[in-house]
């Protein structure tokens, strides 16, 4: 990275003499891997001479060009690309492996259309043609794949049925005999030690059946190479190319009808009687059901069974797209899947295969008239519960659930009552934000808010689970049952928390439950609040809360944002030991709060005997001082006929005490005492929502009056000077004054603090919370110039 453009251009001429008098040996070799280094090492362009780059052309098309330099200059100018001093063509080549080189650096010349079909039909005409035994094909099928990836167009229907047929003798038709092996060479060579074997099993028994990805050699011939890349790309194939439209069996029968009729005629009719893309199809098909075969037996190679495992996957996947292109192969697919999935459901190292055969299930269960909820129970119900851990699998569980969502919500029950232990994905792997909508419903939104609040608890569970699980026999015998146990991992098995634990970890919705059991176990777990992984979780929650708001208030009615609101402010108290979440949640909280009672303003009157406690509660403002100013500037804002009929003279006085009793508290001065300080904004919330209070039951005004009329005092005092800078004490003190002046005129207080929906609507100066309208402000100019302004 370092070089400079002035040392390339050194270390370029030097390369440039070598490849001019054609000495291609080591040391050409070596220059080049430096260089490829040097051009590859850094983002930035690296400029080469436009004579240099031409010599490199040169040399990659040479006749007789040793390998490693011709891979090393495509190398090297893919590394340039793209560029206008590559001139390359692909038209007139006629061997397969330059064909290669010069077609991935014209590939990698940017999208255009015109390269890609130019490569494309030279590819074709090359595959098409039989090549010299010293050539492959195997060179081209990886830029096949490119091809139709980037243009699937490129090819003509004559040339896909090429490929079709191609593709049908690399699956079907490879030698079962093992490849021979390279000569060493040498006097002692043995004639009969390079024979070759048979292909065997991956559990060592001789292969008795063709030639698959799955089968075991120690060598291989070229055209069982070309049999394991044409299984790779068969699935890109067939969905660029192996469309049902012009399927023979594709007619107006019925779903049923059709599929029986097709299965019997597929299975009697000489499969070489089929058109090119139907025989792919019904090649690939066999294919795929002896591979599911072979990953039953038992693998003597750990990478042979992963293998295996990876293959099954693709096996379940592809047979899925010929049913969907093809429903005559529906039946014959349902009875095989049918088995597999009742022979790896209870193995957990073959979970991911559980995914394809699920999808399979749900995309034509309603064709075959098959009742597919175990499996999608198996699969709610036991993978996330039991392989929470797994990254790879968790990844493609979401996504499978992302991809299915609007079947899921709409036919699915079991999705919704599953949610416990979808959210264990959650938990572990922070990766859930695109299924919450789907899973809240009015049945759901209570507990769901419950759990999204004990996320970061449930990733400390989780965590203990799987350490217990993995402690030895001997030193779980040593915990004393009778005894408090010592820490997290002796509290899972203890008997004074099964229940809880239970609780938390549970698979299926249980609405009916109280969620205040978990209080303990919070306190227990509060000890993992510095693990990465819940950190990382709790993170993510009030994200997800803003989400949940924002889907809630979508459906939600009176009764259940009342019932919302009731939670929010419970839970507010009981959360996870972890400052930093503590207060994002808060802050979360405090503004949905707010959204909630405007979204349903009667709330402060159903709901008055909870919040008038709230409210009255000196704690809640210095353990949630954004939630207590939300509930204050709430009960000032819907405390009114206005908002609701039922509201009395009553409740208004009530609450006017409550809140009286609570600025007096914090506003009190107390010389021989340290002096707790409380926010400004506090201050003026509870200021201006008692001035509304007193606007709407005007015996109260008085009372008011006198109370603002003593702020200066507490604002100058010198205890308070000492707490509160000067700009706070200017804004509690602007602020009475503005309030007092106000409450001199009741008319005009109450027409400003509780305007008519027509006058409120729009403000021209709102804070969310603490503001009042600007009609305020200008009643106390008004009042300061004197009366003589004043109307009356």
């Amino acid at each position: 990275r370092e070089i400079q453009d002035e040392e390339l251009r050194k270390f370029s001429s030097r390369i440039t003499s070598l490849l001019q008098n054609h000495d291609l040996g080591i040391e050409t070799i070596d220059c080049l891997q430096r260089l490829f280094l040097i051009v590859s090492a850094t983002k930035y362009d690296r400029k080469l001479d436009s004579k240099f780059v031409e010599l490199l052309q040169t040399a990659l098309c040479l006749p007789k060009c040793p390998e490693q330099v011709q891979a090393l200059c495509a190398a090297i100018l893919r590394e340039m690309s793209p560029s206008n001093y590559i001139v390359l063509s692909c038209d007139e080549i006629q061997d397969a492996k330059l064909l290669s080189l010069v077609s991935s650096i014209l590939l990698a010349q940017g999208n255009k259309k015109a390269e890609v079909l130019a490569v494309g039909q030279r590819v074709v005409k090359v595959l098409e043609g039989r090549l010299p035994e010293s050539q492959s094909s195997r060179h081209l099928l990886p830029l096949l794949s490119k091809i139709i990836s980037l243009s699937p167009a490129s090819l003509t229907e004559d040339q896909t049925n090429l490929v079709n047929k191609r593709m049908v003798d690399w699956l079907r038709y490879a030698s079962v005999q093992q490849g021979i092996a390279q000569p060493s060479g040498g006097f002692f060579s043995n004639p009969r030690a390079r024979q070759p074997g048979p292909i065997t099993e991956v559990d060592g028994a001789v292969a008795t059946d063709f030639f698959t990805v799955l089968s075991i050699g120690q060598y291989y011939t070229e055209d069982q190479w070309l049999n394991m890349q044409a299984f790779s790309m068969l699935r890109k194939w067939l969905l660029c190319y192996g469309d049902g439209a012009n399927s023979p069996h594709s007619d107006d029968r019925s779903e049923v009808d059709g599929s029986v009729m097709s299965m019997v005629s597929a299975t009697s009719t000489s499969s070489r009687l089929l058109p090119p893309k139907e025989r792919l199809r019904e090649k690939a098909f066999e294919y795929c059901q002896r591979l599911i075969e072979q990953s039953n037996r038992r693998a003597l190679k750990k990478p042979d069974g992963d293998l295996q495992k990876a293959c099954l996957i693709e096996a379940v996947t592809i047979m899925d797209i010929i049913c969907r292109q093809d429903a005559s192969y529906v039946y014959r697919t349902l009875s095989c899947l049918k088995i597999l999935h009742g022979r790896i459901s209870g193995d957990h190292s073959y979970a991911r295969a559980l995914l394809p055969i699920a999808q399979f299930f749900l995309n034509h269960s309603e064709t075959a008239a098959v009742d597919s909820e175990a499996i999608y129970r198996h699969l709610f119900t036991r993978i996330p519960a039991q392989l929470f851990h797994s990254p790879m699998l968790a990844f493609e569980f979401i996504q499978f659930c992302r991809d299915n969502v609007r079947f899921f919500t709409e036919n699915l029950s079991l999705f919704r009552q599953s949610f416990p232990n979808l959210f264990k994905t959650t938990a572990w792997n922070s990766e859930f934000r695109d299924l919450l909508p789907a899973l809240l419903g009015a049945d759901t939104a209570i507990e769901i808010f419950h759990f999204l609040l004990d996320l970061p608890c449930l990733t400390a569970a989780l965590d203990v689970q799987l350490r217990s699980a993995s402690t030895p026999i001997s030193e779980r015998a040593a915990w004393d049952p009778a005894a408090k146990p010592a820490s997290c991992l002796e509290a899972f098995p203890h008997p004074l928390y099964p229940s809880t634990f239970q609780y938390l970890l549970r698979t299926e919705s249980a609405p009916r439950d109280s969620p205040e059991r978990l209080a303990p176990l919070r306190q227990l777990l509060g000890s993992m609040a510095s693990c990465p992984r819940v950190v990382q979780c709790a993170d993510t929650v009030p994200v997800l809360l803003q989400l949940y708001f924002g889907v809630v208030k979508e459906f939600a009615d009176g009764p259940l944002i009342n019932q919302l609101v009731l939670v929010l402010l419970e839970r507010s108290e009981q959360l996870y030991e972890l400052p930093a979440f503590k207060a994002d949640v808060h802050r979360v909280l405090s503004s949905q709060l707010v959204l909630l009672c405007k979204l349903h303003p009667s709330l402060i009157v159903e709901l008055s005997k909870e919040l008038l406690e709230f409210s009255g509660t000196v704690s809640n403002i210095r353990n949630k001082e954004g939630i207590f100013t939300s509930v204050v500037w709430a009960i000032g804002e819907y405390m009114s006929v206005s908002y609701d009929k039922r509201c009395t003279v009553e409740q208004i006085n009530k609450f006017f005490e409550a809140l009286e009793a609570m600025l007096f508290e914090i506003t009190q001065l107390r010389p021989s005492a340290s002096i707790p300080k409380y926010s400004p904004r506090v201050i003026t919330v509870l200021m201006t929502t008692l001035t509304k209070l007193a606007s709407r039951s005007q015996d109260l005004i008085p009372r008011m009056s006198l109370f603002l009329s003593k702020m200066r005092a507490f604002v100058q005092s010198p205890a308070m000077a000492s707490v509160y800078s000067e700009e706070d004490s200017e804004e509690i003190l602007t602020r009475a004054t503005e309030l007092m002046n106000l409450l001199k005129m009741p008319s005009v207080a109450q027409f400003v603090l509780t305007p008519p929906a027509e006058v409120a609507s729009p403000r021209f100066h709102r804070d969310t919370n603490v503001s009042l309208p600007l009609a305020m402000k200008t009643a106390s100019r008004l009042l300061e110039r004197g009366t003589g302004f004043v109307p009356g």
